[in-house]
């Protein structure tokens, strides 16, 4: 079941370092979020405290609310394991496990979760390949290298491997820098699909795509070197592309700067 994210008061830490600032924001759920602005905004450091991927960084800490539904995820007693189970992340680079089969990279997550019986194994690797659109282009090889598919396929076969675990949301950060055009847009038709079950957050460099894909967009921003990266506007895309109500935001969505 998709679920709403709730962040107030979010400012985060590398050692002394304040990568962001006092980021408060919603997101829908059954709805694809973008996450747009300049490099060094901190886009990528919102993404990963909305499942504690932040902090597997030595030196680094959270202050604020992230709020899944009605859990807080930095409660005391919340497993931070368990919060990147529900709020799963699909990187910038295709990952697949490179001594797995296509097969074990999808199951690997279920076997960490329990489930060891093959006929339930084989049911969900069979949905999670058809929901990455990846199934009729690899059943008949999933016992081969994962590693030896097009990085686009590799990129499905991630999101396969995340959405296998029946997460609530997923988490994208740039999941088309790394692919030609034709790629590209397999996984952008995919996010498509996938918000009709999932909460989607992206990260993208890529104003287009952040206006194909996107029901609503967030613009963050730096006011100089040294400085907290800021949430400037969030608003539905079309409005954030046509009419946004900040100056920055409209100066970077033209290239005026950034």
């Amino acid at each position: 079941m998709a679920k709403r994210i709730d962040v107030s008061g979010l400012s985060a830490y590398y050692g002394s370092v304040r990568a962001i600032e006092d980021i408060s924001l919603t997101v829908e759920p059954r709805t694809v979020t973008a996450f747009i602005g300049p490099s060094g905004c901190g886009k990528s450091t919102v993404l990963r405290t909305l499942n504690r991927m932040h902090e597997v960084i030595p030196g680094t800490r959270v202050e604020g609310k992230v709020m899944l539904d009605d859990v807080d995820l930095y409660g005391a007693g919340i497993d931070p394991v368990a919060v990147r189970r529900t709020i799963g992340m699909v990187f910038q680079r295709p990952n697949p496990f490179p001594t797995m089969s296509i097969y074990e990279n999808v199951a690997a997550g279920l076997r960490l979760n329990g489930v060891r019986g093959k006929s339930d194994t084989d049911g969900i690797v069979e949905q999670s390949l058809r929901g990455a659109n990846l199934w009729n282009e690899v059943k008949d090889r999933l016992n081969k290298p994962g590693m030896g598919l097009s990085g686009g396929q590799q990129q499905r076969l991630c999101i396969a491997r995340a959405i296998a675990v029946s997460p609530d949301v997923l988490l994208m950060d740039e999941p088309c820098s790394a692919l030609d055009p034709i790629s590209t847009l397999a996984i952008e038709d995919l996010i498509a699909q996938l918000k009709n079950e999932y909460t989607i957050v992206i990260v993208t460099h890529n104003m287009q795509q952040a206006a194909r894909v996107s029901d609503r967009t967030a613009f963050f921003n730096i006011e100089g070197t040294g400085k907290p990266g800021k949430l400037i506007e969030i608003d539905d895309t079309p409005r954030i592309f046509a009419n946004p109500s900040q100056r920055a935001t409209e100066d970077y969505i033209t290239g005026r700067f950034g």
